[in-house]
């Protein structure tokens, strides 16, 4: 299926997320085509609820709430009434000015019977003669919109039962100084992963340890000896090495007990794989956990675009480069003082500091991808003369590695 989609985070106040927003786009579509369709039959089409029918909603949102956006048109032919998608699951996102006649209205209700939750995008205009109104869930509001503060005004002071949603969160500042306004609100933008650009923060003994055992593993040649040493200091690196190694992904027909059985059995590729995302966890345990999503899928969506960008022999190279572009959000600190405390080969610090190159063409199109911006993805894809079904795969492998790999390693 030719579809971009991903799924956006929603955090609440104490920055835990309790839902995504389902952002899709069919590949057919024309550069700079959002809502005027070249062909009536696409208004009808959902792509990203069509793939998650295919391949289940876990990937995208686990267990948390979907919100999925429709239009006039899909909500007029069933939509997502028809889609084997549980009711529970998902939030149906309706345009703010979506027309409201008779049938309109009737279609919304149904949905409401049948266990669906509704969100509106803006504040319509006439609050008190809306008669979508009562049935609204939740209000999505912009944060980056001129019309941002009256149509927040407007929300609490005449809304007060619906939840509000604050999208385009630009930083920090901006999510902190809503967050406290809005208790109950949910809060999404790039805030939650943007570079850090000064300050110092004093490492803990246990990043200290992880950082160690990170430079280790990505040495030319590393000793068992020394790394064991290292594993030895944290509970949660043996644990999750033992439970690694023991696991049915591994395959082997015994049990091991002792940390040097086990990275020796396992041999260096294996034990880098497992330490590359064991520790970028550990390091992140002080972060909202969907910056350990973010980082790992990352890294295997780079991974996977390697052959699409014709970059073959880069792969491991770029799995690095996306995982380590969020090291500074983990460490809290510029990036270049966040890779100087592991050891990388000169080609990825150069593509994360520099920001320029082969492989930094493919992190600007998970850039691109990760914010939804089709248009710029579309661009990226032509000028590199990438096939979009590979893109699609790639992105579905990622999420799919990403949820297989946690069930591994988790706590």
């Amino acid at each position: 299926m030719k579809v971009f989609i991903v799924g956006v985070p929603l955090f609440d106040k104490d920055m835990a997320v309790q839902a995504y927003r389902l952002c899709d786009r069919s590949g057919d579509r024309a550069i700079g085509i959002q809502n005027d369709f070249r062909r009536m039959s696409e208004a009808f089409i959902s792509p990203g609820l069509d793939l998650i029918e295919q391949i289940g909603i876990e990937p995208f949102a686990g267990e948390k709430l979907l919100f999925a956006d429709l239009n006039m048109y899909q909500l007029l032919v069933g939509r997502p009434a028809n889609v084997d998608i549980h009711p529970s699951k998902l939030v149906c996102v309706l345009p703010g000015d979506i027309p409201l006649n008779d049938r309109i209205v009737e279609r919304c209700g149904a949905l409401r019977e049948k266990g669906y939750r509704l969100a509106l995008e803006g504040i319509p205009e006439m609050i008190n003669e809306n008669p979508l109104i009562p049935m609204v869930d939740y209000l999505i509001l912009d944060y980056l919109a001129p019309s941002f503060t009256s149509a927040h005004f407007n929300a609490r002071t005449f809304l007060p039962k619906q939840n509000l949603v604050f999208s385009n969160i630009p930083d920090t500042e901006s999510f902190e100084r809503l967050a406290a306004r809005n208790l109950k609100g949910l809060f999404t933008g790039s805030f939650y992963s943007n570079p850090i650009t000064e300050g110092y923060t004093e490492l803990s003994p246990v990043k200290i340890n992880a950082l160690q055992l990170l430079s280790l593993v990505h040495s030319e040649d590393f000793e068992f000896d020394e790394m064991v040493e290292i594993i030895e200091r944290d509970p949660y690196l043996t644990i999750s090495l033992l439970r690694f190694i023991n696991s049915a992904a591994i395959g082997l027909s015994r049990k091991v007990d002792s940390l040097m059985s086990a990275v020796t059995i396992l041999g260096q590729r294996e034990i880098r794989r497992w330490a590359t995302v064991a520790i970028s966890v550990s390091l992140a345990e002080d972060r909202p956990g969907e910056i350990t999503k973010l980082a790992l899928i990352r890294a295997k969506f780079a991974e996977c675009l390697a052959p699409a960008f014709g970059l073959q022999d880069d792969q491991q190279s770029l799995f690095l480069v996306g995982l380590f572009s969020l090291i500074d959000v983990i460490l809290e600190l510029p990036i270049e003082e966040a890779l100087k405390e592991v050891a990388l080969e000169e080609k990825v610090k150069r593509t994360l500091i520099k920001k320029q190159g082969n492989l930094y063409n493919v992190l600007e199109f998970i850039y691109r991808y990760e914010k939804a911006d089709w248009d710029q993805c579309s661009i990226i894809m032509i000028q590199n003369d990438v096939d979009f079904e590979a893109v699609n795969q790639a992105f579905v492998d990622a999420t799919f590695w990403y949820h297989s790999l946690l069930d591994i390693i988790d706590r």
